[in-house]
């Protein structure tokens, strides 16, 4: 471009009159068009700086942005670990109360069971004591039938 600005010194210095240092102005703006076609959209510093700025600042919003994102899905994390220490807190209560609901059962259980158990040696006691009595009774029997029969025996072989 240091070309171009001293090509354009020198017009401006050998041009007699005001008109031709103009046209000498016009010719040098056009002739960088021509060289730097999309010289409009060239970024200048400026542009650039207040692009970098404008970008931090979104870069920023962001960063800002994901930490609260952050802080709430913490929020939300610490809510539902609560949640799940109630659930199992009212879980074990459950647990416990049907726990002391079965030993009670089981307790009754065994109550009913060593009743049973009483009544069946009960029954087994009155059983025995009735087969006695019975087996007394059929041996009581038999010796009255053989006496009897031992008397029967007796007084025919004496009214013989």
């Amino acid at each position: 471009m240091s070309a171009v600005a001293l090509h354009l010194y020198e017009k401006l210095n050998e041009a007699a009159d005001d008109k031709a240092r103009s046209k000498a102005i016009v010719e040098a703006f056009s002739e960088l068009e021509e060289r730097y076609p999309n010289l409009r959209e060239v970024a200048t510093r400026h542009n650039l700086s207040e692009t970098e700025l404008r970008l931090q600042k979104e870069i920023e919003q962001t960063r800002l942005e994901i930490k609260t994102v952050e802080a709430n899905l913490q929020k939300e994390i610490e809510k539902t670990r609560i949640e799940i220490k109630t659930v199992e807190a009212n879980l074990q209560k459950e647990i416990e109360k049907k726990r002391i609901e079965i030993k009670t059962v089981e307790a009754s259980l065994q109550k009913e069971i060593e009743k049973t158990r009483l009544e069946i040696k009960q029954i087994e006691v009155s059983f025995s004591k009735t087969v006695h009595q019975q087996t007394l009774w059929v041996i009581g029997s038999v010796g009255t039938i053989v006496m009897g029969v031992r008397l029967l025996e007796w007084f025919l072989a004496h009214l013989a």
